[in-house]
């Protein structure tokens, strides 16, 4: 497999930074201390990068398991079991997603979905289109602690119990989480079909080619063992036989370009992908956000931003074009760039299996970047801060029956501003609230709806305005599940995003049972995700980010096309 190959650089005037750095990885062996687990190429602490380096040799231990992994498969298929959900979030859901939505469902198998929102209409939609008896919910979580993930498990459960009876209920349900952890005693209580114990040396979000990946993979039909020889091949190509041939792997090349031009200022990396590996983008964007931004560093992925006219991109932009051999969509969208003075990475994929390469190939030019950057690339210090003003909330909510309350500063009609607000109408703040802008910040919007392709055609409509009209690098995340994947990288990178965030309200609302079995509930899906965005506007306010929250009322498509007609 020519995993070496694939990769060219077209980035100007920082070639020179780039060989530079090269040149001085090689000598400092930067890529051999990698692989020996040397924890001092990025700290001199051994704490949460000694037990996180197990993604390095996972592939290949995964190798043995094929065969388990497609008796499983089997098993499930033959009793009956025609649809698969898995409740997780960040690490645990990017995965099985970008799999699912990249290979489809090979005939006979299962057909996969996953749940990664607390939006109560989102858990509703599942509910109302599964049929119990045929569905198995994957309850993926490292910690076995995640709320979101238990919360669905604890909904999903009753809901199967009340249709087919608490003895069969268990068989519906399988675990993939870390020896020892809470979720593995829960399973063993509620006699789970299945528990798949993941390596505790990798990081959710270095868990592609673990369990967290595969099991799912394998529920849907994919051929594991060919994903994961494209994985083999990549990480044999990054191994260093000859230190003097470090240039020579893509993997050091790379990390070292997203490292230096980050430091040069090109630190949004903006990905132009093949529509058929699309998904990849959403795998890539926690990858990168959660494993750099930190310490005041950063490197912003963009992802699914439509590609637009050179002008429209400021000069911190780097361009990374992803695509699948034959596939010519976007060479001219992406040449026009080029031409006109944007750096440009291009990265060829031979096949859809090829994913089980570039999975390796960024886990260790990330590594690699993290090393030019001077960071940790596997902890995340500033995401327990969202999840501890949450937890505050929630606490408020049980002992007064109300969440802390914002009195908006602005109202017009359906739509309230909270905020900073120097404008007459609901429509002028978001424009002012953006022109304060510096020419290398970027806007993140942040939306706390339901995922609907209507919501999010009306998103990425008021994105694009926004990334015209302003020239600013733009991302769109849906809460809560953002906060698992860009959350680190808005609170620790170096301050310079202007967050959106977005709330409607919710049609209904659904009850989160207190525990598994149990018909009590002290707390709904609605007040969970709404002190979810409660804390992560406090937390970024706590790190002093800018914020501005829109109220859209009952009719969030409405009000998202009223906000983009006010920067168009």
């Amino acid at each position: 497999m020519a995993v070496g190959q694939g990769m060219t650089f077209k980035i100007g005037p920082y070639q020179d930074l780039v060989d530079k750095a090269l040149a001085e990885i090689k000598d400092q062996r930067v890529l051999e201390r990698i692989w020996a687990h040397d924890h001092t190429v990025w700290k001199p602490e051994a704490t949460e990068i000694a037990n996180r380096l197990g993604w390095l040799n996972i592939a290949e231990a995964m190798g043995d398991e094929v065969q388990r992994l497609q008796e499983f498969a089997a098993g499930a298929r033959e009793d009956g079991y025609t649809h698969a959900l898995l409740l997780g979030m960040g690490g645990s859901s990017l995965a099985p997603e970008v799999f699912r939505t990249t290979f489809g469902v090979q005939k006979g198998y299962l057909d996969l979905d996953v749940l990664d929102s607390t939006d109560p209409a989102a858990v509703a939609a599942h509910a109302e289109r599964l049929d119990p008896k045929r569905t198995l919910f994957i309850v993926s979580t490292k910690s076995g602690t995640t709320v979101e993930t238990l919360s669905f498990f604890k909904f999903f459960y009753n809901w199967t119990k009340d249709a087919i009876g608490e003895q069969r209920a268990g068989d519906h349900f399988i675990a993939i989480t870390d020896p020892g952890s809470s979720l593995v005693d829960l399973a063993e209580q509620y006699h789970f079909r299945e528990i798949f114990l993941n390596d505790s040396n990798i990081g959710g979000r270095y868990a592609a080619l673990s369990y967290v990946g595969l099991v799912p993979a394998a529920l849907i039909g994919m051929d594991i063992a060919l994903l994961l020889k494209w994985a083999i091949a990549m990480a044999d190509h990054c191994k260093i036989s000859n230190p003097q041939k470090v240039d020579d792997t893509i993997a050091a090349r790379l990390g070292v370009a997203l490292g230096e031009m980050a430091k040069g200022g090109r630190d949004k990396v903006t990905f132009v992908i093949s529509s058929q590996v699309v998904s990849f983008g959403d795998w890539l964007e926690q990858l990168i956000a959660e494993s750099t931004g930190k310490e005041g560093q950063g490197i912003l992925p963009v992802v699914g931003e439509a590609v637009g006219a050179p002008e429209t991109y400021g000069a911190d932009r780097l361009f990374v074009y992803l695509c699948e051999e034959g596939d010519t969509a976007d060479d001219a969208a992406v040449t026009t760039l080029e031409r006109s003075g944007h750096p440009i990475i291009r990265i060829s994929l031979h096949d859809r299996y090829d994913l089980g390469a570039q999975c390796f190939l960024w886990e260790m030019a990330v590594a690699v970047a993290c090393n030019r950057l001077g960071v940790n690339p596997f902890n995340q210090p500033n995401v327990e801060a969202a999840k501890t003003r949450a937890r505050q909330a929630v606490d408020e909510y049980k002992e007064k029956g109300t969440l802390p309350v914002d009195a908006p500063t602005l109202t017009d009609g359906a739509i309230a501003v909270y905020g900073v607000v120097k404008a007459e109408n609901s429509g002028a703040p978001l424009a002012a609230f953006l022109s304060q802008a510096e020419p290398d910040a970027y806007v993140a919007l942040q939306a706390y709806v339901q995922p609907t392709a209507e919501i999010e055609a009306a998103l990425q409509g008021l994105r694009t305005q926004v990334r015209d009209r302003f020239k600013l690098a733009t991302t769109l995340g849906y809460g809560p599940r953002f906060l698992h994947s860009t959350g680190q990288l808005h609170k620790g990178d170096a301050g310079r995003g202007l967050f959106v965030q977005i709330t409607a309200d919710d049609p209904k609302d659904i009850p989160i049972p207190d525990a598994a079995g149990s018909p009590d509930s002290s707390l709904t899906f609605g007040t969970l995700k709404t002190a979810q965005a409660h804390g992560d506007r406090q937390a970024l306010l706590d790190a002093g980010r800018q914020v501005i929250r829109f109220h859209l009322g009952r009719d969030a498509v409405k009000g998202l096309k009223a906000l983009s007609e006010t920067v168009s």
